[in-house]
């Protein structure tokens, strides 16, 4: 089998495009090594003079500038598009569903208490994505049956303090408390920065949510940075299968490939409830304390002084379900977690999830998230080196399913 010539026309700047990379790492690894182009870039570089006379099989491709585009697209090869910034050239996408990461957001905003929102984004037209994000982020909210209030740009190019003190004068007309979701982690860097000149406590009165999960960025802020972890190593391993099925096979590629985010990385940034009921507050802090560890409904009646109806009345009132619904929502979260970073087998990840019978917790995952453990970790689990045995080992040792 000959070897494959590719070139990687990724920025190799931020974590986004490293973690791209680390995908496409692994596809070597697991299936056939490549003789890689790789050039630093950028997302706005033009076409080097190198790439220009590069000869080579295929090309996975990231940037915003239509003459490098226009360049890889001349060349005949087949290509993986992995920005959407480009539409007009039709190539075959592979990226992330953006429904799935503004509805992680909302879900996570919400679940603190939030009844109140708002989106942080860049200016309309200037990256296709995060209008998509934007939107989607809205819709959802508005679904659930809140509003939401979006930033309105000031029109022409601010300098960092102008464009600052504008985006202060937007968090103090904003009703508190609040939870806002930002386009990306670059974003959320610059609403706690405003935040902070404010003089507005984060989470207590904002709280603030990003995408992409970037390490710097994240822990650069102050405070931390809740983020989405959107799975980067997977859409380049993903992208790299697909470009490697398109030579060795000549198969005909979606146009839209969108793969999952991984999950919600609580920082300090959003990890308050904002909620004012304190009887109510106390409950959700008991239940995702000790879920885990089988807290009854009676357990939690002794701690909190109210009757069990009022107490019920008000939860489901505040936080939109149950108290036995949170607990479960909790199990299912750590159980997630687990399945995700540990080699524990089903059954021990179901109790230390709080589910002594395997089978029973098996059931209800695959009820709360349409997937069995086993399935859900092959889909999701970090990839730390190949330390995690395989699934097939796994069933053999301890078969659940």
């Amino acid at each position: 089998m000959s070897l494959l010539r590719i070139a990687l026309l990724l920025e190799t700047s931020r974590e986004y495009g490293r973690g791209l990379l680390r995908g496409v790492i692994r596809h070597q690894q697991e299936c056939e090594p490549w003789s890689v182009f790789c050039k630093t870039h950028t997302l706005d570089s033009p076409p080097s003079a190198e790439f220009e006379s590069w000869q080579g099989d295929g090309i996975l491709l990231r940037t915003d500038n239509p003459l490098t585009a226009e360049v890889a697209i001349n060349k005949g090869l087949p290509i993986i598009d992995m920005r959407i910034s480009l539409k007009q050239f039709e190539l075959p996408i592979v990226g992330i569903d953006n429904y799935a990461i503004v509805k992680l957001a909302a879900d996570h905003l919400i679940a603190q208490g939030h009844r109140r929102f708002a989106f942080y984004g860049t200016p309309p037209t200037e990256y296709v994505y995060m209008d998509m994000r934007a939107v989607e982020f809205t819709r959802v909210i508005e679904n659930y049956g809140y509003s939401c209030e979006s930033y309105q740009h000031a029109k022409g190019k601010k300098t960092w303090d102008a464009e600052q003190t504008h985006l202060i004068q937007w968090l103090n007309a904003l009703p508190k408390p609040i939870g806002i979701m930002t386009c990306n982690d670059d974003r959320g860097l610059q609403l706690l920065d405003a935040c902070l000149r404010a003089g507005l406590a984060v989470p207590d009165d904002v709280a603030i949510v990003g995408v992409d999960n970037d390490p710097f960025l994240c822990n650069l802020s102050t405070p931390p940075l809740t983020s989405i972890d959107i799975n980067l190593d997977n859409i380049g391993y993903e992208a790299a299968s697909q470009l490697t099925r398109m030579i060795r096979n000549h198969e005909t590629p979606p146009s839209l490939n969108l793969l999952q985010p991984r999950r919600v990385v609580i920082r300090q940034s959003s990890d308050l409830l904002s909620i004012s009921d304190v009887h109510v507050k106390e409950a959700i802090k008991i239940i995702r304390g000790h879920a885990c560890q089988n807290v009854s409904i009676e357990q939690l009646l002794s701690s909190i002084p109210l009757s069990r109806n009022t107490l019920l009345a008000r939860f489901k009132k505040i936080v939109g379900h149950s108290p036995k619904a949170e607990m479960i929502r909790v199990r299912i979260e750590n159980a997630k977690q687990l399945l995700r970073t540990t080699t524990l087998s089903v059954a021990e990840i179901g109790e230390r999830s709080g589910y002594t019978e395997s089978k029973y917790f098996t059931i209800i995952f695959k009820r709360k998230t349409g997937d069995t453990p086993l399935a859900y970790r092959t889909k999701y689990q970090d990839n730390t080196g190949g330390e995690a045995k395989s699934e097939e080992w796994q069933e053999k040792v301890r078969p659940l399913e």
